[in-house]
């Protein structure tokens, strides 16, 4: 697997799109599974800047390339440049996955249904009996976790944004389409209360993330069975995650969602279902101590 163009390659070609790219880990996921699979595919970055997805994504399809991911800032460009979507990136309003099939562009969104698979891998009973979650955020990453989490046996979901409006929107527009979910607004300066009833409280925003103030939000009173989650995987462990671990919390990092939902796409483009393994956790936690 190579990191940069290559023309004439005989094998399957992906790519990721995105400005910037150079921070991007999914070439080191996907180059790791080909590695490992033997399968003589292609695997590269490509930055792209704001107005010009529709076009890049038509050029790769002339160029003979499977399919590819996208990341920050051009998601909801690519779900709008799309011919197909699933009912997932309708949600989401966001396209992380694509692929070329039968002269159409398709995309995907699985940015949630990775959420789900780490979060079911590592606390297999979190469902057990009716969850009560709590999002923090209403930006894409939680229209991208919300329909995957209602296919799992959910009693309520709670919104919580700093600006309300937007998660107005973002229960208006779910309940289009899921017109029985059970959505619900909290007011932020109410983002902490209420956590003794909470099963699950995920943080969507990139609150935590390195250069960025910490989630401020006090989890003593959540209940000892809960689970706190970030996606944000840069530190591994946020402030928010921190303080879960110091109150004996369970916690969920954000890198198992990156690698799960990596493997419908690498599945898609070169026809082997990878699997997410230690060995490629540890694989992408050394890339990420050492560029720290």
């Amino acid at each position: 697997m190579k990191d940069q163009a290559v023309t004439g390659h005989p094998g399957p070609k992906a790519v990721i799109i995105g400005r910037p790219i150079s921070h991007a880990r999914s070439p080191l996921i996907h180059g790791y599974w080909l590695d490992q699979l033997e399968i003589e595919g292609i695997y590269e970055r490509r930055e792209v800047m704001p107005g010009a997805v529709s076009a890049t994504l038509r050029e790769l399809q002339d160029a003979g390339y499977a399919g590819g991911n996208v990341t920050v800032p051009h998601k909801e460009e690519a779900f709008a440049a799309c011919d197909d979507v699933t009912d997932r990136a309708r949600i989401a309003g966001a396209v992380n996955t694509f692929w070329f099939e039968g002269g159409r562009l398709h995309g995907d969104n699985t940015d949630g249904t990775g959420f789900v698979a780490h979060l079911s891998e590592t606390w297999p009973d979190w469902d057990c009996r009716p969850a009560e979650i709590r999002i923090i955020g209403a930006g894409g990453a939680a229209r991208g976790l919300i329909a995957p989490l209602l296919d799992r046996n959910v009693k309520s979901i709670s919104v919580s944004n700093r600006s309300r409006d937007r998660a107005e929107a973002l229960c208006r527009d779910i309940g289009a389409v899921l017109p029985d979910a059970p959505l619900t607004i909290l007011d932020w300066t109410h983002r902490g209360e209420h956590l003794e009833t909470v099963d699950l409280l995920v943080n969507t925003t990139s609150m935590g993330m390195d250069g960025q103030p910490p989630l401020d939000i006090d989890l003593s009173t959540m209940r000892p069975s809960g689970i706190v989650a970030d996606i944000v995987y840069a530190p591994l462990e946020t402030p928010l995650l921190a303080s879960a671990n110091r109150l004996g919390l369970k916690t969920l990092d954000g890198l198992g969602m990156l690698l799960h939902q990596a493997v419908p796409g690498f599945e898609r483009w070169f026809g082997r279902r990878p699997s997410v393994t230690p060995a490629l956790r540890q694989h992408v936690f050394a890339d990420l101590l050492g560029r720290h």
